[in-house]
């Protein structure tokens, strides 16, 4: 069925909206996302029984490769990064714009961490879904295939081809990998008018700012030892503790917000052994990119410092990149941010901006308009292994998301028809 009348006159985002919700088609699909809300649980409990570490998401991505199929979607395969790609195509054939909706597949929690049956720590209490990864990104994940399946079952053709993509690499070290590959090395690559992702859970927010980081992994090197016989060695670990302490006393501004994190440290190997290294995970973030840079040269001084002052000669310091997000914003008179304006209103829900860092990082950095938007529902205890998802609400969230996607192709395929005339 086609949706979008090309005829019509430009209209404000409200009038769009507004028109949008009185469409038989829409109605359909509203009409399956009320009736399907047991199979969105069922499905978000299926996903969880498969765990999906950053750089080890195969299993989840051939579990859904297996629903994209199954829910109709077109072109379904995965690219060279491990994303799975579907796509709605647009009522006429066409080469032009298009627009994705996204999800990641990936959680925070290494498979070792809390062992390879993610089903063993699951949980449902009521409503409630206590299991590592319900919310972020199970709840997002949930919500790409009921957005797949609603438009499916009230056969909508949109104007411009809109792109499913369940993708790898948002956690952690993964350093948003299967973003910059559909951006940049991606089949669909110089196409994406807009992109929107859904993360966790949640109605009201609307991530629209990019927020900058780098992280690092950094190792201090040392000879080793018997901890009798070698005593007086230097030590990696004491050594990586002393700098540590020189970066906890960093005074980091309130404005621009930055902050620093040590998340994780490792070395040695038994109690009576000088370590040969010590290693530590540092996450660094702040919304000036000016300050971003000179906290990481007060960063890489307090280790080289510190190297210098124990015994150089013994010691060598290695410092490695291992995530570089870029930042950027949605202007607030873009038309994608008018269009969730005027869903919310439509659906008196709260438009709430925020800065995160998101999948949306990716082509905010690129000047191409993208939000991060929640699939409904509530959760807590993010990144715990007490998370925990209650999907009330999640009905209202995403017909949020039905209507923001469906306004932002008919947006894309009027600028299509712009850039052609």
């Amino acid at each position: 069925m086609r949706l979008f009348a090309s005829n019509l006159a430009p209209a404000s985002a409200n009038q769009r909206i507004a028109r949008l919700a009185t469409l038989t088609a829409v109605h359909r699909a509203f009409h399956w996302l009320h009736l399907h809300q047991p199979q969105l649980r069922m499905w978000q409990l299926e996903m969880l029984a498969i765990p999906a570490p950053t750089f080890d998401e195969a299993a989840r991505a051939a579990w859904f490769e297996e629903r994209f199929r199954a829910l109709g979607l077109g072109n379904v395969h995965l690219d060279g990064a491990g994303n799975v790609l579907g796509e709605i195509a647009a009522a006429e054939t066409s080469s032009g714009p298009c627009v994705l909706l996204s999800a990641h597949l990936d959680t925070v929690f290494p498979a070792e961490l809390v062992g390879k049956d993610y089903a063993a720590l699951l949980i449902e209490d009521g409503s409630r879904i206590f299991c590592p990864g319900v919310c972020d990104n199970a709840a997002g994940l949930t919500g790409l295939l009921a957005i797949a399946a609603a438009l499916r079952y009230a056969n909508i053709a949109p104007p411009v081809p809109l792109i499913f993509a369940a993708n790898v690499g948002e956690e952690g070290e993964g350093d948003l990998l299967g973003m910059r590959h559909i951006f940049h090395q991606g089949a669909y690559r110089g196409r994406i008018a807009a992109a929107i992702a859904l993360e966790g859970a949640g109605s009201n927010s609307v991530v629209t700012k990019a927020l900058a980081s780098r992280r690092f992994r950094v190792t201090i090197h040392g000879p080793g030892g018997h901890s009798w016989t070698d005593a007086g060695r230097p030590n990696p670990i004491s050594v990586m503790s002393r700098a540590l302490s020189r970066i906890d006393d960093l005074i980091l501004p309130a404005t621009p917000r930055t902050t620093v994190n040590v998340g994780h440290i490792t070395g040695g190997t038994s109690v009576n052994s000088i370590p040969e290294s010590a290693t530590a995970l540092i996450d660094l973030r702040s919304t000036s990119a000016e300050q971003l840079r000179e906290t990481e040269a007060a960063i890489r001084a307090a280790f080289e410092e510190t190297v210098m002052e124990n015994c150089p000669k013994d010691l060598r310091l290695q410092i490695e990149v291992i995530g570089d997000r870029p930042g950027g914003a949605l202007s607030d008179n873009d038309p994608l941010l008018g269009t969730i304006r005027a869903v919310d209103r439509h659906l008196t829900l709260r438009t709430e901006q925020r800065l995160g860092s998101t999948d949306a990082n990716i082509p905010l950095s690129m000047e191409i308009p993208a939000v991060a938007i929640g699939a409904g529902g509530k959760g807590g205890g993010i990144h715990t292994l007490q998370e925990w998802y209650d999907p009330t609400g999640r009905e209202t969230a995403l017909r949020r998301v039905l209507l923001t996607v469906l306004d932002t192709l008919d947006l894309a395929s009027t600028q299509d028809a712009s850039a052609s005339a």
